[in-house]
């Protein structure tokens, strides 16, 4: 291996700021903030979320604005019920042409009689 090149790993101190869990763990991540425990020093770097806040991983799940979002997903499938109900399409309209069009043969024969 090349000399100097390798970042350094120091013994750092990652502190979850959400619940206050510490993880002792070496680390290239550079901190200004230094602490000393049994004698030797740590750099301690603070993370907004970790294993132990983590809601997949403490099976602690919000659902957040779920009443609404379901009564979104019935609003629509009741348009679109309403809608397809509503729709007329190609068999039907093909359907009604040729009626229409038995119709008028119907009605040209008896003229014709």
């Amino acid at each position: 291996m090349k000399k100097e090149i390798h970042p350094t790993s120091k013994p750092t101190i990652f502190v979850d700021t959400s619940c206050g869990a510490e993880f002792f763990a070496n680390s290239t991540v550079k901190s200004n903030e230094t602490r000393t425990v049994d004698g030797i020093e740590y750099q301690v770097f603070n993370v907004e979320i970790s294993s132990a806040s983590h809601p997949f991983y403490t099976g602690k799940q919000i659902l957040v604005d779920t009443a609404r979002r379901v009564e979104k997903f019935h609003e629509k499938t009741a348009k679109t019920k309403i809608a397809s109900e509503t729709r007329k399409g190609k068999k039907v309209k093909k359907a009604k042409a040729k009626v229409s069009a038995d119709k008028k043969e119907k009605t040209a024969k008896k003229v014709k009689k």
